[in-house]
């Protein structure tokens, strides 16, 4: 038991914090292709620099360490409750270390189980095969690229291609739809598994089970192989680019399943992950559980560390001191790289709603709000910032702009940007959205130099509001005080890109 519990330990710690070697490989492509000096260019170095910087701090490679997902084939006469026990007490220890951020939160009354523990979580699926090995897989997929998963039903209509039928061509259209519709917010460039078939539930998991598979595999069925190179292709070509800043390389991977279905249903299941594809597998001893080899890890790790995030061609970069004032807010533009010194306060989704309705034990006149759910430990007396990358703004659209007014708020960091409502919020008061690069965990927090404090520890580790004392903190201005938004923007040259693949393909 002893030995099970700490391979399952190693496997959860190595997941969190070294992304598997085909992932890297695919991303050094997208490096190699994007254009230089482009905002995607830059956000892919200081992706490649946070990998590297996550390799030698052994710490998550994102805040957002996800829903742990197992997936445990067994030898018959495997005793699977031991296998789940070891994983609760893993979970429960790695969360103590700082490897997974505390993401298991009761759904009726919001409390924080702060371990990870908790109905439904872990996700543990168990299989029995006939080999004498266990293998023991894991994937960490975060919120903000899980909210990004679509499922149709078809036939159905789909914006910008029309009529996506019950055939191969109707799937096309599905997943360059699925594509799309994440924009920036699932922390692109990405991948999809897709589950073709099943019922709600099953596709579903099919779905999920594909980003299990390889980057580098080659699908068995031939036609689901052309679909997976014309998706891969093809994407590409919509311009979203990384964190939806425009560029060449939108997807990192597309892996598609098959199941039967009843002729009275067809669904196509599309689980979107982020480019900080944090998947990794052991095979254990039955009877010792000592790992015998590590999984995703085979072939050469050609991720070249970027020497420092890449200038961006003809790009004004402006350092601000907060607390900021309006007159240097309205003298922002979308495009403008920001350096921001000073403090900000993070808050998510149970911060907004409480300042919704109740006063802010700080005075937020001029300051930042930073969307981030950080991973923090506590060494004596002294909170320490493990892992700070942005969460999917997108959530807040209900209450930004309102608290921007009510408290004075400036500026607001996160990812993937907001819309219409936070827009014209910003216009009116004279406010700006940075966004940050997502998943850029250690990059960020060597940017946090101290924690002054928090407050609404009740929320939770990555609900409380985190006082933060920064330093050379970098983001992009993409909705500024103007009315312009580099997100709105992209999705609408998106959509007209999207439109030119309407025509059918496969017969």
């Amino acid at each position: 038991m002893e030995n099970l519990r700490e391979s399952m330990y190693k496997l959860i710690v190595e997941t969190s914090t070294r992304l598997p070697k085909d992932v890297r490989r695919a991303i050094q492509r997208a490096k190699e292709t994007e254009s230089a000096g482009t905002r995607s260019a830059m956000a892919l170095d200081t992706i490649t620099n946070n990998i590297r910087m996550a390799d030698e701090k052994i710490s998550p490679i994102c805040q957002d360490t996800g829903m742990p997902t197992f997936k445990i084939k067994t030898p018959i006469g495997v005793n699977q409750l031991v296998i789940k026990q070891a994983i609760y007490e893993a979970v429960d220890q790695a969360t103590k270390d700082g490897k997974l951020r505390s993401n298991s939160v009761d759904s009726l009354f919001g409390k924080n189980s702060g371990n990870n523990l908790g109905p439904g979580t872990p996700v543990i699926k168990f299989e029995q095969w006939e080999k004498d090995y266990i293998d023991a897989r894991l994937i960490l997929k975060g919120g903000g690229c899980e909210n990004k998963n679509i499922q149709y039903s078809l036939p159905c209509e789909l914006e910008g291609l029309g009529r996506a039928g019950r055939d191969l061509d109707g799937i096309r259209k599905c997943l360059l739809h699925a594509v799309y519709q994440a924009q920036g917010q699932g922390c692109s460039a990405g991948v999809i598994g897709v589950g073709i078939g099943g019922d709600r539930t099953s596709g579903y998991e099919l779905a999920k089970e594909q980003l299990f598979r390889s980057l580098d595999d080659a699908n068995p069925i031939p036609e689901l192989k052309q679909m997976e190179e014309y998706i891969l292709e093809n994407a590409n070509k919509l311009g979203i680019g990384t964190m939806g800043f425009g560029g060449e390389t939108t997807l990192l991977g597309c892996k598609i399943g098959v199941y039967n279905r009843l002729p009275a249903s067809f669904f196509v299941s599309v689980a979107y992950n982020c480019w900080a594809y944090r998947r990794l597998g052991v095979t254990l001893n039955p009877e010792t559980g000592a790992i015998q080899e590590w999984l995703y890890q085979e072939g050469e790790d050609t991720l070249q560390r970027a020497e420092a995030a890449a200038a961006v061609e003809e790009v004004r970069e402006v350092v601000l001191q907060a607390p900021i004032t309006e007159e240097q807010i309205r003298e922002l533009r979308v495009g403008d790289v920001v350096t921001i010194n000073g403090m900000m306060y993070t808050g998510r989704d149970a911060i907004h709603k409480h300042l919704s309705d109740h006063d802010c034990p700080v005075d937020l006149n001029g300051q930042i709000i930073y969307h981030c759910g950080p991973v923090v430990v506590k060494n004596g007396n002294k909170w320490e910032i493990k892992a700070a990358g942005p969460t999917t703004s997108i959530r807040e659209e209900p209450y930004q702009g309102d608290i921007m007014k009510k408290f004075g708020l400036r500026a607001v960091i996160g990812k993937g940007g907001m819309g219409a409502k936070t827009l014209a919020a910003l216009q009116e008061h004279g406010g700006v959205y940075l966004n940050a690069i997502g998943g850029a965990a250690q990059y960020y927090a060597e940017c946090i130099k101290n924690v002054e404090g928090v407050d609404f520890m009740e929320f939770g580790i990555p609900e409380a509001m985190w006082h933060l004392r920064v330093e050379g903190f970098k983001a992009v201005v993409t909705m500024d005080s103007h009315g312009n938004s580099l997100h709105a923007g992209v999705d609408q040259t998106s959509l007209e890109k999207l439109a030119s693949f309407k025509e059918p393909v496969f017969k």
